[in-house]
């Protein structure tokens, strides 16, 4: 079953301090992106003259922020991930998939990415009526991240579109997709194993079961400029946070599991890849299941 909620210390004095700290850290990083999203309105008019330039620019301030927020959470905060699995190469083109169970999934995959020298370089499938909301959302508006809006028939084209813009200007990526498609709850993980029961399928303990047809297009569409893709897996202790109790400093200890998968050992045919993610994602669950009976994931898949 998935964690509860990380509960809030119980001591006044220690959440008062983490509300400080919270409070710092919305001000700042929140007024650093305001002021990155005018930067990247403005590199619009450098747009006009150079696209390439254009395209540096806005990753550069993502490679600025993203890495500013990975050092705000480990080192004023005091957040340790704790990474196991496979070593993967700095700088790799790669199609990351991983389980989701709250907001605070997305800065601990940063943490990640920044050991690899990817921050600037994260991509995203997010909801498509984030791109008007000013702050993060129009800072991945630059950076070719995939708005979709949950209906097959109009994101296809949609992500075909980003893709071939990714593809004609080289363009290096880590693209993060959180294939269960919603945040995970007991009233959904419910839901995940009676669809299990109906269709044959192992039922899930931990996770939801994926979909696929946005990892299909993923792979179909990026197969020939990413070298692989990355299979995260994250867990928590005591309990799933909050971004705010995240931002609190309550989350000394993440613990992340990497299993690379190069990409010309995928299979061709979409069916064939369906089937594969949902053979990583059996695997995930009893990874979960392993890192909530030991307290860590094991060294190697």
């Amino acid at each position: 079953m998935p964690l509860p909620p990380l509960p809030n210390p119980q001591r006044i004095s220690t959440r008062l301090l983490g509300l400080s700290r919270g409070c710092a850290a919305i001000a700042v990083l929140f007024t650093l992106l305001i002021i990155i999203n005018a930067i990247q309105t403005a590199s619009l008019l450098v747009r006009l003259f150079s696209g390439r330039a254009f395209r540096a620019i806005n990753r550069g301030v993502a490679f600025f922020w993203i890495g500013l927020c990975v050092i705000w959470s480990e080192k004023l905060l005091g957040t340790k991930p704790i990474i196991s699995g496979d070593d993967v190469p700095d700088r790799e083109n790669a199609i990351v998939i991983s389980n989701h169970q709250q907001m605070p999934d997305i800065p601990v995959s940063w943490m990640l990415a920044r050991r690899k020298r990817r921050t600037g370089d994260v991509k995203y499938f997010v909801k498509d009526s984030l791109k008007y909301v000013p702050g993060l959302g129009w800072g991945m508006l630059f950076i070719y991240c995939i708005f979709v809006k949950r209906d097959w028939t109009r994101d296809r084209e949609a992500i075909r579109q980003t893709f071939r813009k990714i593809l004609t200007y080289q363009i290096p990526l880590w693209c993060i997709s959180y294939v269960e498609g919603t945040r995970l709850r007991p009233e959904k993980l419910a839901r995940s194993r009676n669809f299990a029961e109906r269709h044959g399928l192992k039922a899930p303990r931990h996770i939801q079961l994926p979909r696929t047809r946005g990892l299909v297009a993923t792979v179909q569409g990026l197969r020939t400029h990413a070298s692989a893709v990355y299979d995260l897996t994250i867990g928590y202790v005591d309990g799933v946070p909050t971004l705010w109790q995240m931002a609190e400093g309550f989350v000394p200890v993440v613990h992340l599991h990497v299993r690379r998968f190069p990409i010309e050992e995928l299979p061709r045919e979409d069916q064939e890849i369906s089937d594969w993610l949902f053979r990583r994602y059996e695997e995930k669950d009893e990874l979960l299941e392993h890192y909530y009976r030991h307290g860590s994931f094991p060294p190697k898949s």
